[in-house]
């Protein structure tokens, strides 16, 4: 049955902007998307929001909605009562393009920075992995560049100044899911810790509890991937190695 719901959608640009109010009907089994789409096309056809497959697959359409990052496409509306104030507004960590649409050049900035997968000099048939290997990486692949981690990551959400150092949860994932190929000849641990600023990463977990993926990004990658810079930085033999080296 259907019944009339209270939104409360962010209007602007990167000049500014506010919340407006609207009322508009909702049927049984529709998405917030859905709801954003009825809005366009019944009373704000100049509403702007970025979508692509409606599917929770192509990652388009981030967006908070009651402050909580999510996918319109995959937040249903009966998870919310009728009579409650539903507010959608703009991922708050990327500038407003306009109104729920952001500028997230800023993930594809930090991707290009990393070095790409260096395999072996092997020949045709001579890769050979173990199906544990595989897996373990495995899970990484699942992302959809939905940038929601990107966006909850407190250490760029709250500190603008930081996204020069540091790449973001998404892309510190990106150098664990190569750091554990087992046919990668490429080290990128000196990468993650001095150019993407692994260090700033404090292992609170936002960006593993708002991901679509359902991707363990903490414990499975930036957990691991720490371990392993501060195996190598640390470790004894390397210290003296690199103390001989410097004489």
């Amino acid at each position: 049955m259907g019944y009339d719901a209270r939104f409360r959608v962010w209007r602007g640009d990167i000049d500014g902007g506010g919340l407006q109010d609207y009322t508009v009907a909702v049927n049984e089994g529709e998405v917030v998307l859905d709801i954003i789409h009825r809005l366009q096309a019944t009373q704000t056809p100049d509403l702007a929001v970025r979508w692509n497959c409606k599917a929770g697959k192509c990652g388009s359409c981030s967006a908070e909605v009651n402050g909580r990052p999510r996918l319109l496409c995959m937040t249903r509306m009966s998870t919310f009562t009728p009579d409650e104030v539903i507010t959608v507004t703009p991922m708050r960590t990327f500038p407003v393009v306009k109104d729920l649409v952001t500028d997230v050049s800023f993930n594809y900035e930090k991707a290009r920075e990393i070095p790409s997968f260096a395999p072996p000099a092997l020949g045709p048939g001579e890769y050979r992995m173990k199906q544990v290997d595989v897996e373990r990486s495995q899970e990484f692949r699942k992302c959809i560049e939905c940038f929601l981690c990107q966006n909850t990551c407190h250490v760029v959400r709250d500190h603008e100044e930081n996204k020069q150092e540091f790449a973001g949860p998404r892309y510190l994932m990106r150098i664990a899911e190569l750091e554990m190929h087992p046919l990668d000849t490429a080290d990128r641990r000196e990468l993650a810790q001095n150019d993407a600023g692994l260090g700033y990463c404090n292992i609170t977990k936002c960006c593993t509890e708002v991901c679509p993926e359902h991707i363990k990004i903490t414990d499975n990658a930036l957990i691991p991937l720490k371990e392993r810079v501060v195996d190598r930085k640390f470790d004894p033999i390397v210290w003296l190695g690199n103390a001989l080296f410097r004489r």
